[in-house]
């Protein structure tokens, strides 16, 4: 792929002062990407800017809180004069800090507060972006939008209800907004995000965990950052121009099998074959 396909675009990254959303806003900066570092803790983005200027790339950090319309409307206008025009928007933000985790629980359980703070910064929040962003992408001609979204939009489990409804929420926002512009030059899609060691997972996530989610995937390893990061920036791209309404999942195979299969591997394993 071309080092700089990516070269007079203007992207937006939210939640990217830290995590997967920062590696989404290096990887965009690397392929020649002008990119809005939004953030609600300045600092992160503050950081994650300098470190795409100190590269050689173009950035600006913006501190946003996306459940607020208005700072949605400012923070679009502060791109547009800082930078012109906006080609893509990568909609990744999503509360899943420690304490929202911990009332985020089974549907009888879950803090109200919890679901309200989910349904606010993740789905409402990438919905005001659009709402912001796309009359101004219109005006050049189109662009690119992509919802990071999560197997816990598609599957049931025990917790993250909220989150859970949230990312079921994107899937459908992707394809309303690809169905309602991409006559117009829009092309949205949702990008299905597995489990990623990221900083936090390197440290934080108990071994034994880690090889659970692993018996679960197809792939040989987790998966990194820079994986996500990639696909997001190849659908930013003109390479994924004929790629709009699409749910793509980038999780190693997770959400792909049959939820026998691991047991079933394991069983035949201990009658002296690995195949079924």
């Amino acid at each position: 792929m071309s080092e700089r396909k990516l070269d007079g675009k203007v992207a937006i990254v939210t939640g990217a002062g830290a995590g997967l959303g920062a590696e989404c806003a290096r990887s965009l900066a690397r392929h020649g990407a002008r990119v809005a570092v939004v953030d609600i803790n300045l600092e992160g983005a503050q950081s994650v800017a300098a470190e795409i200027k100190a590269g050689g790339g173009k950035a600006l950090a913006i501190q946003t809180d996306l459940t607020s319309e208005e700072g949605v409307a400012a923070m679009v206008s502060a791109v547009l004069d800082h930078f012109g025009r906006i080609d893509v928007l990568h909609n990744n933000a999503a509360a899943l800090d420690p304490a929202q985790r911990a009332g985020d629980r089974d549907v009888c359980n879950v803090d109200l507060s919890a679901w309200d703070r989910a349904m606010n910064v993740n789905a409402r929040g990438a919905m005001l972006c659009c709402k912001h962003a796309i009359p101004h992408m219109l005006k050049v001609g189109g662009g690119s939008i992509i919802f990071a979204t999560s197997g816990f939009g598609l599957l049931g489990d025990a917790t993250l209800t909220a989150y859970a409804a949230s990312k079921a929420a994107l899937m459908a926002l992707a394809r309303s907004v690809a169905a309602q512009y991409g006559k117009e030059g829009i092309r949205s899609n949702a990008i299905m995000i597995g489990f990623v060691l990221n900083e936090h997972a390197q440290k934080g996530v108990p071994q034994e965990i880690k090889q659970i989610l692993l018996d679960q995937h197809l792939t040989p390893q987790l998966g990194s950052p820079k994986q996500i990061a990639d696909v997001v920036s190849f659908l930013a791209s003109d390479e994924s121009s004929f790629i709009t309404g699409a749910l793509i999942p980038v999780d190693g195979g997770f959400t792909s099998h049959a939820p026998s299969m691991v047991p079933m591997r394991e069983f035949f394993a201990r009658m002296g074959s690995n195949k079924l």
